[in-house]
């Protein structure tokens, strides 16, 4: 990687995209199966939401346990490097939160 590189590009070529940060929210509270996942993320389809959580296992953003009982069962849940990004979904959060009426406004015009 390019030193030189902007820290808001980096960050973004691991966290951008419409689904990572929703994974990121959802995942801060604790480990979650996938099908509790993908049903507080619809309407995001099995085949996207696999995508994701691979693409953010191999960025070392989540773990992936796998538990070997029948039927099998999985668990995803966010590494430290993960965790780290919790301030920054509290500041988004509150950021939401306070332009509520802004933004409503805005999408109501469009």
């Amino acid at each position: 990687m390019n030193k030189t590189d902007c820290p808001i590009t980096n960050s973004l070529k691991l966290i951008g995209g419409k689904w990572k940060i929703a994974i990121t929210y959802n995942l801060r509270k604790g480990p979650i199966r996938f099908g509790e996942l993908k049903k507080a993320l619809s309407p995001i389809t099995q085949q996207m939401l696999t995508k994701q959580l691979r693409e953010m296992e191999r960025d070392q953003l989540v773990i992936r346990k796998v538990y070997e009982v029948v039927p099998p069962k999985v668990e995803y849940s966010l590494t430290e490097f993960g965790l780290s990004l919790g301030p920054i979904l509290d500041s988004w959060c509150k950021w939401g939160t306070d332009n509520q009426d802004v933004m409503q406004n805005i999408f109501d015009n469009q």
